[in-house]
C-alpha cells in the first residue's frame, strides 16, 4: 500500500512552458518538499491559534505564591 497519493493543481501554461524548457528532473521534489512546508507551517499556525484561543478562555486566579504562602501559613 502506497503512503503517498496524487493531488493535481493548474498552472498557467506559460510556467509550464518554463519548467518543461529548464528540463530539471527535480522539479517534482522541489514542488513536493514546498507543498510540504507550506502545509505544516499553516498546521502549525492553526495549532497556535487554538492555543492562544484556548489560552484566553482560562479563568485567572490568584498568583500560586498566593495560594503557597495560606498553606503554609495555615499549618
Amino acid at each position: 500500500m502506497s503512503t503517498t497519493s496524487v493531488y493535481s493543481i493548474r498552472i498557467d501554461t506559460r510556467i509550464r512552458a518554463i519548467i518543461e524548457e529548464i528540463n530539471d528532473p527535480v522539479w517534482q521534489e522541489e514542488i513536493r518538499t514546498l507543498i510540504e512546508q507550506a502545509a505544516k507551517r499553516k498546521h502549525k499556525a492553526q495549532i497556535l491559534a487554538r492555543a492562544r484561543e484556548a489560552h484566553g478562555s482560562l479563568k485567572v486566579g490568584s498568583p500560586a505564591a498566593e495560594s503557597i504562602r495560606a498553606d503554609r501559613d495555615a499549618r
